[in-house]
């Protein structure tokens, strides 16, 4: 095991760049990162990148859920799971206006959302982005009818849009600016 004195800011691609440059290979296991304030472990195994068409199959898959992290009024993080589709690069999804959700997006459209899969050898697409919502009641329905299809099957779509898709509830978009997809963690 190598030990390197890597800093907390250390972000997924910096781990590829050190493998691009012959200072860690797949494989080499786990790497310590120190300084004198905090220990970090980062581990480089043989995961690698999905394409662009792998992470929206993958995000697009059964049931899987997003977890969504917005920013609270207190500033603390709130993550939520959430119900959603993929409309071209857009992640949609519906919350309701007093929801936790709804306020946060108010006052600070940033987000960052999170689908994983949650048995080996793990993988995971992150989005971060910002977020615009609609009230306009016709794509209320339309989009509740699609994302209840995904979770409810198409046999209970209709009944589960129509009861969200009423005044009160938002039509939210996240346009991503950066998103990082990663299979085969454990491997």
């Amino acid at each position: 095991m190598r030990s390197l004195q890597l800093s907390l800011a250390l972000r997924l691609e910096h781990i590829h760049d050190l493998a691009s440059i012959g200072r860690l290979a797949p494989g080499d296991g786990p790497v310590l990162a120190t300084s004198s304030q905090q220990r970090s472990l980062v581990y480089l195994g043989a995961m690698q990148k999905m394409s662009t068409e792998e992470a929206r199959s993958f995000v697009s898959h059964g049931t899987r859920t997003g977890k969504l992290a917005v920013v609270r009024k207190s500033g603390q993080p709130q993550v939520t799971p959430i119900w959603f589709v993929l409309d071209g690069d857009d992640v949609v999804f519906m919350t309701h206006e007093t929801s936790g959700k709804g306020r946060a997006l108010r006052r600070d459209s940033r987000v960052a959302m999170v689908v994983d899969e949650e048995v080996a050898p793990y993988a995971y697409v992150m989005v971060e982005g910002t977020a615009t919502y609609s009230e306009e009641p016709d794509e209320l329905v339309r989009w509740g009818i699609t994302i209840a299809g995904r979770y409810m099957g198409a046999h209970r779509a209709e009944e589960y849009g129509k009861r969200n898709g009423v005044p009160g509830e938002y039509l939210v978009r996240i346009h991503p600016t950066r998103i990082v997809a990663v299979t085969g963690i454990a491997d």
